[in-house]
């Protein structure tokens, strides 16, 4: 048989008959970057973490920066009660880590996504800087 009038047999390459879709995977985890050096040693040592927060507190830490690095954006955060802190600290959030304790952070673009101007837009932050982890009353 020929193809386009000339055979097929003579060291032509077969033309491909089914083509294989290539899906690319857009999905964006959330990127953490720190304030300072000791609290990405915090962060990233189980060992400094258990000794400065105790077991119970750098257990949820553990898992809270796993469920940060899964999400998609901020806003897929569920664990930990994520919540917006108002007045001088607009623009950060804060996750319950137990006992008193929570992790602080904001978003870590060049430019911020805002909606409505002037607050962010928590369901495009995909980078975060982590400031602080800290006592709160409540």
């Amino acid at each position: 048989m020929d193809y386009f009038g000339l055979p097929l047999s003579m060291g032509m390459t077969q033309p491909r008959l089914t083509s294989r879709v290539t899906r690319v995977d857009r999905r964006t985890a959330v990127e953490i970057a720190f304030a300072k050096k000791s609290l990405r040693q915090l962060c990233e040592s189980e060992h400094t973490a258990r000794r400065l927060l105790g077991i119970s507190v750098a257990e949820k830490l553990k898992r809270r920066l796993a469920d940060l690095r899964a999400a998609n954006c901020v806003k897929d955060l569920v664990a930990g009660r994520p919540k917006e802190l108002q007045v001088a600290r607009s623009g950060q959030i804060a996750i319950e880590l137990g006992e008193g304790v929570q992790l602080v952070f904001c978003a870590n673009h060049s430019v911020s996504p805002l909606a409505g101007g002037t607050r962010a837009d928590w369901t495009k932050v995909n980078r975060i800087k982590i400031i602080s982890i800290e006592s709160h009353n409540g």
